[in-house]
């Protein structure tokens, strides 16, 4: 089951690619807005709906998106709302569309960490914005095959701790079961030398950012 989240950054016209074949589209809160330009209304909105107009929750309830009000004092962003009812229905695949964009840094990084998230572990979670896509890897749960092509940036970033054993495939610059320390940015801008590449390691968690430099990453 694949669930396509849109939260209140700035996606891109091409990113509304991603919802064709959905069978689930959830818009936190001003994600509804980027929906209704591209024609397409949420099966669920949710949120504390402080990013959206009150003529709009109405018209989208009208057609038949369901509602879902949250207080505005909570313990979670409404894209992590989002996530977690898109993996409570049952999601094995879930896209994130309006992780990036906008005028709040804190939400675009709050946004990528979600995806590192532990009870995410075994799901296809990936942020993706016009050329960029954003999935983790964690250790000891096999190779992570990459999308891009030949002469496509990775960068590789360890998150909430080093990350140990990084071995990759197909890169310019090659790791063999090396440390990618906290905080460092020896994992930064490499290339895809021979597709398809791949990722693994040990221990830890890896964000792992695809930047196509010619139309967008198929992983």
């Amino acid at each position: 089951m694949q669930v396509v989240v849109v939260a209140s950054g700035e996606p891109v016209d091409t990113d509304a690619a991603w919802l064709d074949g959905a069978d689930l589209v959830i818009a936190a809160d001003g994600g509804a807005a980027w929906l209704e330009r591209v024609g397409r209304h949420p099966d669920l909105l949710l949120g504390d709906l402080d990013s959206i107009d009150p003529t709009a929750i109405e018209r989208l309830a009208r057609d038949g998106t369901k509602v879902e009000r949250h207080p505005a004092d909570k313990d979670a962003s409404d894209t992590e709302l989002a996530i977690e009812t898109a993996r409570r229905a049952g999601a094995d695949s879930i896209v994130l569309l309006g992780a990036l964009g906008g005028l709040r840094l804190d939400h675009e990084v709050a946004n990528l960490l979600l995806l590192a998230d532990p009870v995410l572990a075994g799901l296809d979670v990936r942020a993706t914005r016009g050329s960029t896509i954003a999935r983790t890897v964690r250790g000891g749960r096999g190779t992570l095959a990459l999308g891009g092509a030949v002469g496509d940036l990775v960068s590789l970033l360890p998150v909430g701790g080093d990350a140990a054993g990084v071995s990759t495939n197909g890169l310019r610059w090659p790791l063999d079961r090396e440390t990618l320390a906290i905080g460092r940015s020896r994992g930064l801008s490499n290339v895809v030398d021979a597709a398809p590449a791949s990722v693994s390691l040990e221990s830890g968690v890896l964000l792992v950012i695809e930047t196509a430099i010619h139309g967008v990453t198929s992983a």
